[in-house]
């Protein structure tokens, strides 16, 4: 089993698509080992997208991360990683393929509903920085 960390973004809650997104994610077999509403801080979008911080849409990000609470999420199940961003879709919503995530709850790069980490190691540092009782 491998475990992989989810955020359903500040978009998605808003538009009242938590509950859908959590129902498939269950429905595709992955166990939800922990869950958590919040409304993230300033500091914790800055180090959680620092790789991120030479890029030009870095503010962009940071403001839109903060514009509303999100939804974290520790998910488990063989080959998580994989099948979250399977899941999930492409980052662009146009490009992802039909009934992924993305495509169903996302409206542009920018606004695309889900997160999700893209290797085992990013998924250990993501899981300890906001589930350190689950690491």
């Amino acid at each position: 089993m491998e475990n992989t960390f989810a955020i359903i973004k500040p978009d998605a809650v808003k538009a009242g698509y938590s509950g859908k997104i959590i129902d498939r994610i269950e429905h595709e077999g992955f166990t939800i080992l922990g869950m958590k509403k919040v409304q993230l801080t300033k500091a914790q979008v800055e180090h959680f997208y620092a790789i991120h911080k030479a890029r030009s849409f870095f503010g962009e990000m940071v403001d839109f991360m903060l514009s509303g609470p999100v939804i974290i999420m520790v998910l488990q199940r063989e080959n998580a990683i994989k099948a979250w961003r399977d899941l999930m879709g492409a980052t662009d919503p146009a490009k992802a393929e039909p009934n992924t995530l993305r495509k169903l709850y996302g409206a542009n790069v920018g606004s695309n509903a889900t997160h999700g980490s893209d290797a085992p190691e990013t998924a250990r540092e993501e899981v300890a920085y906001f589930f350190p009782e689950l690491a």
